[in-house]
């Protein structure tokens, strides 16, 4: 059986490695902002840091072990992957500290980041060239995700330069970003090989329960759209902080 860790194979795990440095990087710089005993950062960033890699090891393990290609069950569990860091972010952003983290971390960072979206999408279109991945997961095909990381640039950009002063640019790219991602979701399961699977051309979306392509639905999207949320959330704190100082 050929080994599905080729060239382009192998730069998913490269991918996910330098979007998680980069996250753990900005966490860190917004830590020190926080002015919290050393101890009490120490701790979240430790927490965070054995978080990620015991969720990357658990996926990279069961994908070996074949746990997430049964496609037999629904939903399909490559989907279960995606969805399972959900709620944590969401405890996350709306705890107390989760606020108190958010608002120590540029508005641009949380945009510029979604860049790693273009990486991705040449990725999917490298398996499509390979014949690994079918043509509708890539931009050849019904795959726009891409179009959110190229805007990322001159809007991360435009924010670093306080060009943009209406957050109803920020709102409008989270959410044309989520609805991308949502669509190549869609279309993602619509391709595995389930009892109800629409595109029926080959190859189908198996690869994506093995490793190293299960870092796509169980790490990197999970980034994708938690970094959305964590920008609206972000945006809603610095509304409310307004209104307040507003009042007094």
């Amino acid at each position: 059986m050929k080994s599905n860790f080729s060239t382009p194979g192998f730069l998913w795990p490269l991918l996910t490695l330098i979007c998680v440095v980069a996250i753990l990087y900005g966490l860190n710089k917004a830590l020190r902002k926080t002015g919290w005993a050393k101890q009490r950062g120490l701790k979240i960033f430790f927490v965070t840091t054995t978080t990620l890699l015991i969720w990357v090891v658990l996926i990279t393990a069961l994908s070996y072990k074949g746990f997430f290609a049964d496609f037999s069950k629904l939903p399909p569990r490559p989907v279960l992957a995606l969805l399972i860091p959900l709620p944590f972010v969401l405890i996350f952003v709306f705890s107390k500290t989760g606020a108190q983290i958010l608002q120590l971390i540029p508005a641009q960072w949380l945009v510029l980041m979604q860049s790693f979206r273009i990486f991705v999408d040449v990725l999917i279109w490298f398996a499509f060239l390979a014949n690994k991945l079918p043509v509708q997961m890539s931009f050849e095909g019904r795959n726009f995700d891409v179009l959110t990381g190229i805007l990322a640039l001159p809007i991360g950009y435009l924010l670093i330069r306080k060009k943009i002063y209406s957050p109803k640019t920020i709102i409008v790219f989270n959410i044309v970003g989520l609805l991308l991602l949502l669509n190549i979701l869609i279309v993602s399961v619509l391709s595995m090989p389930t009892s109800f699977h629409y595109f029926t051309n080959e190859p189908s979306a198996a690869l994506i329960a093995q490793f190293p392509f299960i870092l796509l639905p169980g790490v990197l999207v999970p980034i994708a759209y938690s970094f959305h949320i964590f920008s609206l959330r972000q945006l809603f704190i610095n509304k409310k902080q307004q209104a307040i100082k507003k009042q007094l």
